[in-house]
């Protein structure tokens, strides 16, 4: 059986990755930007995701795996729930959807009982059109979801508690921030005192490489190349260490999940350090 060469942009990765390594040993949450660019919007991730609107609700397309991993994503937000002294209320919670897309999870969560409301935004006006009109399809949604091309800078602050959002979401957002640690800390006044913050991202390790870069994204095909960045991946102790460090925030959650073909998305305890991981933490009462 002959060798199959490395694609060029597989030979980058290897190149960044080992540039990469001395800091991802080091485990260094990136800290706030010094930059004077205060948009969490990176043109080139907006243009990549805008190429594929198209697809985004075929559930065989490009974001089949984001279609998969929906269900795990309600699993661990109850799960967080659960995991309070006093359990939140059993309706009316107000939901933000921060980078929603094609209104994969948005859509869904506003099906739930328990949700009141929710508000999903994202900055790709290509994406969001395609998110409307599949939410046409179902009259029910217009009542309880709302779609919002902006950012979070551009959403206007609460000005009360009423105002404020139980839970926030940011799946698969973190990763094609430049600035984390100034993004999350931007995030803090659009929950309630009590209230979640529920996030997936990607471990930066060796294995989340070969896996999200390599084999994904150059070999196989499963998600389209240039979708994820090594370089901005960020792991679980990392965003432990940011949120508990006096800022306000208690009882962190995490799972790792682990993509199997053939069957979807399982929870593996113990993967969130090399890969895929849900991440959920609340804001101090």
């Amino acid at each position: 059986m002959s060798n199959i060469p490395l694609r060029p942009t597989a030979l980058r990765n290897l190149n960044l990755l080992l540039r990469s390594a001395p800091r991802f040993v080091q485990n260094t949450f990136r800290p706030r930007s010094t930059s004077t660019n205060t948009s969490s919007v990176n043109p080139t991730e907006v243009s990549h995701f805008n190429a594929l609107a198209s697809t985004w609700w075929d559930p065989n397309g490009s974001s089949r795996l984001l279609h998969l991993m929906n269900p795990l994503r309600h699993d661990f937000i109850q799960r967080c729930h659960a995991s309070q002294p006093v359990p939140p209320p059993s309706s009316n919670l107000r939901l933000l959807d921060i980078g929603c897309g094609g209104g994969i999870f948005a859509e869904s969560a506003a099906r739930l009982r328990s949700i009141g409301s929710v508000t999903a935004i994202d900055p790709s006006s290509e994406v969001l059109a395609v998110a409307k009109a599949h939410a046409r399809r179902d009259p029910a949604l217009a009542q309880k979801l709302s779609y919002l091309n902006t950012s979070i800078e551009g959403l206007p602050l609460p000005k009360s508690v009423e105002e404020q959002y139980d839970v926030l979401t940011l799946f698969e957002v973190i990763e094609h921030i430049s600035h984390p640690a100034a993004f999350l800390d931007s995030l803090t006044p659009f929950i309630k005192p009590g209230g979640w913050l529920i996030m997936s991202t990607i471990a930066r390790t060796w294995t989340s490489w070969l896996t999200t870069k390599v084999v994904a994204e150059d070999i196989a095909g499963i998600v389209p190349r240039g979708t994820h960045d090594w370089d901005k991946y960020i792991n679980e102790e990392e965003l432990r260490g940011h949120f508990l460090k006096e800022r306000g925030w208690n009882s962190p959650q995490v799972i790792g999940v682990v993509y199997v073909p053939g069957i979807g998305w399982r929870e593996v305890r113990g993967s969130e350090r090399v890969g895929n991981y849900f991440f959920g933490i609340r804001r101090d009462e």
